[in-house]
């Protein structure tokens, strides 16, 4: 079933793990259809492919804040999401974690993966007026130093989140284009919340998502 927007004939579809990280966007009421999927992976799994039973769209766009393990972004800085994956899906033996393709549990190339990446090649990305990154998606916020160099180890990404795989994962099985905006809130590892900029990071990121979706229906 197709749902008829105000401002465009895209169908878009706004994925976001809280309100609070795109309050600014429904706010100023563009009639872009919004869902709030909660925090994690089954979360945002389930609640994505219930609507997509539900609805068609032409584009998903997953919206939120992340954490740095790249020094070089600036905190508050906007990017998207050239490729992700799961970050600790995989084994661990004796402190030395193995992802699931490099534990021999999955092939790298199995779709929809690409060496091991849910990557994003569709042409809607090219109008994007972002950095690119690399991300990957984990089940518990990066916190110990233990942790941050297994996950360098293995993938050397750029940020991480706890949703981002769920999208590139659903929409590459279900051929839909998506895109993953993301804003850097903190670095890893930094559990004094007094360093990081979460209302910084929630105003650029909805900014950016204001520009991206004129720019994609206009």
């Amino acid at each position: 079933m197709k749902r008829n927007h105000e401002i465009c004939t895209m169908q878009i579809l706004l994925l976001a793990a809280t309100e609070e990280e795109i309050r600014p966007f429904t706010e100023a009421n563009t009639g872009i259809d919004v869902l709030v999927s909660g925090v994690g992976l089954p979360s945002a799994m389930y609640h994505l492919q219930k609507r997509m039973q539900q609805l068609d769209y032409d584009l998903i766009i997953q919206a939120g804040i992340a954490g740095s393990f790249n020094r070089e972004i600036e905190i508050g800085q906007t990017v998207w999401v050239r490729q992700d994956t799961f970050g600790d899906l995989g084994t661990e033996e004796k402190e030395n974690f193995s992802s699931l393709f490099d534990s021999g549990l999955a092939g790298k190339n199995e779709f929809p993966f690409t060496d091991g990446w849910l990557v994003n090649n569709n042409e809607l990305t090219k109008k994007i007026n972002l950095n690119s990154v690399t991300a990957v998606t984990v089940n518990k916020v990066t916190d110990s130093e233990l942790q941050e160099q297994q996950i360098i180890n293995c993938f050397d990404p750029d940020i991480e989140s706890m949703e981002g795989a769920a999208l590139h994962y659903v929409c590459l099985q279900e051929n839909i284009p998506f895109i993953q905006v993301r804003s850097v809130s903190n670095f890893v590892r930094e559990r004094d919340k007094t360093k990081w900029k979460m209302k910084e990071a929630i105003s650029n990121l909805n900014a950016e998502l204001l520009k991206l979706i004129n720019g994609l229906t206009n």
